[in-house]
């Protein structure tokens, strides 16, 4: 990532579908001194709120799985696990809320397995790295990870802040792939039910 130039980081970003979302995404721009952990030691600096977070999420979809191929009369079962999947994620959601710094919080523009993009009051300098916290309340789950300012514009009132991820847990980018994913199907359902509405 470091030998990359500002170019191929950007096509980099862009190799990945992202979605105009808002979600909340903590920013807090590392020290002149401070330095970007590599891959490996990520889960070393990571909370531990983060690191279950993800495995949990993992889990359930593990255990869900063998279920798809059983007969009806596991639907009752499935509807019974759905439910509890659903009490833990909310459980999980509170934990994770803890997490979210009020004094480093920003709203994302877009965001998706390459990067996210920040609404900022103040431009952020290009090359910046920073350690970002992404908080998915519709997947009741939250991304730790660290990225670099690739693009800084202007856009009315306010800043659209770039940042690549430079290091991030597999699992995790995977996780905001699904995301992006799935929030596209909705936005795609709820913008098919407006044109039918439209046409009554």
């Amino acid at each position: 990532m470091e030998n990359l130039s500002l170019e191929e980081k950007k096509a980099q970003f862009d190799e990945y579908f992202s979605i105009h979302h808002n979600i909340n995404v903590n920013v807090k721009p590392l020290a002149e001194d401070e330095k970007v952990p590599s891959e490996a030691a990520l889960e070393s600096v990571m909370p531990y709120a983060f690191r279950i977070a993800s495995e949990m999420a993992s889990i359930e979809v593990q255990a869900l799985r063998p279920l798809r191929h059983l007969s009806d009369h596991a639907e009752s079962l499935a509807e019974y696990l759905n439910h509890q999947a659903r009490k833990i994620d909310l459980m999980m959601s509170y934990i994770l809320h803890q997490q979210d710094n009020a004094e480093n919080r920003f709203e994302s523009v877009k965001f998706g397995g390459g990067g996210v993009i920040i609404k900022s009051d103040k431009p952020i300098e290009i090359g910046t790295q920073a350690e970002l916290k992404l908080f998915l309340d519709s997947e009741a789950a939250a991304i730790f990870c660290y990225g670099e300012v690739i693009s800084c514009e202007n856009v009315e009132d306010s800043y659209h802040i770039t940042f690549i991820f430079n290091t991030i847990r597999e699992q995790d980018q995977e996780l905001l792939v699904r995301a992006s994913l799935h929030l596209q199907t909705q936005q795609l359902r709820q913008r098919a039910k407006q044109k039918n509405m439209g046409k009554q």
